[in-house]
């Protein structure tokens, strides 16, 4: 190619460039990127003659790369590096490498990279990073190493962001095991010790996490990241440990305002709420501003019964906090609730206009206009509720029956649940709601049939089974197969009292009188309802235990003084 004709090209290419926007792209970082610690030092340029050659390379490398030519830039900027050793030729050819998603090139092309600038250090990270994402343990570990021994005196950073290169990675034994090697050679090295713990929860090895989180407080006691994992492992199966660990922490270090906050956390999820809240207190003074702070304080005095210092907080919160309006209008609406305060907390349940508690501020309002007013202006109500997604409409269709059958319209109930089966013909509480009031209206059939949808819907639904046996049992109707659909139930259900109520009055029918009385005895343990006392009562006194059947009956009758079914159970069976 002649000189002329070289540069017409050449023009014609940059003109061709300029008329676009150029493309700036980074080198890919790391999973969660880290700030060097070293001080990068300027790269020594080599002294290469500018050459026409080197000239027309560059610009075509460039050009292809933001034109789309991959290969061609590859090519070009691989080539230039070998050719100048020049750092920022190899730094861009390492770039481009990365951009194209070739893990053999990249390797390459940062090896090259640290030939020439052997100080780069962030040619090392990258370099570990793409050697990590590729499964080159191996090859990664020794990058890692050398960026420790460059550190010098000072690794603790580096093994930080070591750690924060190898958490995501997928194997975490394997990843614990890099780190652990790396670790061996510097045990008087807090963060060492403290990577290790971290990959090691990672992995599920609580006690060596446990292990080499307190080494890693003993080498830096005022490091408060190390005791915080300290305390965070020790809460999960020693609680009290985990917050003296917090306390002691704060005791020396009182104004280290991120582990005040976990120790606060801590307290009010171990349910220590005076202390919680004073903790939360003290953190407030120091953020006077900030309205989750007086939100928490609010929440946990509600836990306290403190409904004047909790209104206060609230109130609080709501001058400080715009973004948070509807939570904290929704909870001023639970605390005149807690007052019985009910035309206060109907005032704050409207003022909840979105947000994730918009829906059950309009089921209070529900609930209170149907204390308030009746049935009908609440079910006026209830016909306004935005639901957002299938499940929100089936809960206000089950709330609409419970509503109509606490009116004793069981009748109106059924119907309400059968226009939602219309539309969502396969939803289990729907099939399982409808099918108990079926029962309660007479229509066995028809609740036989939906149980047994629902059964087959979900082969694991203990409570319908126990509910088409139940049913059959009280009718006494087809026994044998009312005991094996209610001992179904207790199988996927051991402990559930109401199920071995079912069992129970099914060896009763059956004539299994000791069986009945022990697994009768066994729900009444677990649940003294006033339905398995009255069970209870009976069979034993059929079975001639009339002493202990009355003592039963009457100590269930001082709790359920009104419990319509123990008083016709203790009439039959006592009244002369």
């Amino acid at each position: 190619m002649n000189s002329s004709f070289k540069y017409l090209v050449v023009g014609s290419l940059l003109l061709t460039a300029c008329a676009q926007v150029p493309k700036q792209v980074e080198p890919v970082a790391p999973a969660v990127s880290v700030e060097p610690q070293q001080v990068e030092v300027a790269p020594v340029l080599p002294n290469v003659e500018l050459t026409d050659e080197l000239l027309y390379e560059y610009l075509l490398t460039e050009i292809a790369s933001q034109r789309g030519h991959q290969a061609l830039a590859l090519e070009g900027s691989a080539d230039l590096a070998r050719k100048t050793r020049d750092p920022r030729l190899a730094r861009r050819a390492a770039q481009l490498a990365v951009e194209s998603g070739q893990m053999e090139r990249a390797i390459d092309a940062f090896r090259q990279w640290q030939e020439v600038e052997p100080g780069a250090s962030v040619a090392g990270r990258m370099l570990s990073s793409i050697l990590l994402r590729g499964g080159k343990l191996g090859e990664a570990k020794q990058e890692y190493a050398k960026q420790l021994q460059a550190a010098g005196t000072d690794p603790g950073p580096v093994f930080i962001q070591v750690f924060q290169q190898l958490a995501p990675y997928a194997d975490k034994q394997a990843a614990l095991q890099l780190m652990q090697e790396l670790a061996q050679p510097y045990p008087q090295v807090a963060e060492a010790r403290w990577s290790v713990a971290q990959l090691a929860q990672l992995a599920g090895d609580v006690a060596l996490a446990l292990s080499e989180a307190k080494q890693a407080r003993s080498l830096r006691p005022e490091w408060d990241t190390a005791v915080s994992l300290e305390a965070q492992l020790l809460l999960k199966n020693e609680p009290q440990q985990g917050l003296e660990a917090l306390r002691r922490y704060l005791v020396s270090y009182p104004d280290a305002r991120e582990i005040r906050l976990q120790y606060a956390r801590a307290l009010l999820e171990q349910k220590h709420y005076k202390p919680a809240r004073d903790e939360f207190q003290r953190l407030a003074k120091d953020s006077p501003d900030n309205p989750d702070m007086a939100f928490a304080i609010a929440l946990i005095s509600l836990q306290l019964k403190d409904f004047k210092g909790a209104e206060e907080q609230l109130r609080l919160s709501l001058g400080e906090g715009k973004k948070n309006q509807d939570r904290v209008q929704y909870y001023l609406g639970q605390l005149s609730e807690a007052k019985e305060s009910e035309e206060e907390a109907l005032a704050h349940y409207r003022e909840v206009k979105d947000g994730e508690h918009r829906f059950a501020a309009q089921l209070r309002i529900l609930y209170l206009l149907n204390k308030r007013d009746g049935l009908e202006p609440a079910r006026a109500h209830l016909r306004q509720i935005r639901a957002d997604n299938n499940q929100q409409r089936v809960q206000l269709l089950l709330i609409e029956a419970q509503l109509l059958r606490e009116a004793q319209r069981n009748v109106d109930a059924y119907q309400v649940l059968q226009q939602g089966l219309e539309k969502l013909p396969n939803h289990p509480d729907l099939l399982y709601e409808a099918a108990m009031l079926a029962d309660k209206n007479g229509k066995h059939d028809v609740a036989e049939q939906l149980l047994r949808k629902l059964i087959q819907l979900k082969p694991d639904h203990a409570h319908a089974y126990n509910a088409l046996g139940y049913s059959l049992i009280e009718r006494n109707e087809r026994l044998d197969e009312a005991l094996a659909l209610v001992e179904k139930a207790l199988q996927l259900a051991p402990d559930d009292a109401a199920i071995m109520d079912s069992v129970g009055w099914g060896y009763y029918r059956s004539g299994r009188l000791d069986d009945s009385v022990n697994m009768l005895r066994r729900a009444f343990a677990g649940n003294p309802d006033p339905e398995i006392a009255s069970h209870l009562g009976e069979v034993l006194w059929v079975r001639g235990d009339k002493e202990e059947a009355r003592k039963v009956w009457q100590d269930t009758l001082k709790a359920h003084p009104d419990n319509a079914l123990l008083q016709a159970v203790i009439k039959k069976f006592t009244t002369p």
